[in-house]
């Protein structure tokens, strides 16, 4: 299963992410960069321990990270923007079934 990733919401400034930006990633570990916007390394921590879990089905709710959107989980970036003055950005993990 593919995972599509979300720019859901950004908490001060982030100088890679806008609202809307989307990460792909296929077959649950190919990062998509054709299909994606540009992807910030520093956020790619938020993802990785959970990616190969929800392209292989677990539901969010299982790993703590269900909300707004069911069947969807909701990551953020490791950035304290209040501390730093940088941004944290908040993203909605959704699975794309093939």
């Amino acid at each position: 299963m593919d995972l599509i990733v979300n720019v859901k919401e950004i908490r001060g400034t982030c100088p890679v992410y806008k609202l809307g930006d989307t990460i792909v990633v296929r077959k649950g570990y190919v990062l998509d960069t054709r299909d994606s916007s540009n992807v910030c390394m520093h956020s790619l921590a938020s993802l990785m321990p959970y990616y190969v879990a929800l392209s292989k089905g677990v539901h969010p709710g299982e790993l703590g990270l269900s909300g707004k959107r069911q069947g969807c989980a909701y990551l953020q970036c490791l950035d304290p923007c209040e501390i730093t003055g940088g941004g944290t950005v908040v993203f909605e993990v959704s699975v794309k079934e093939q």
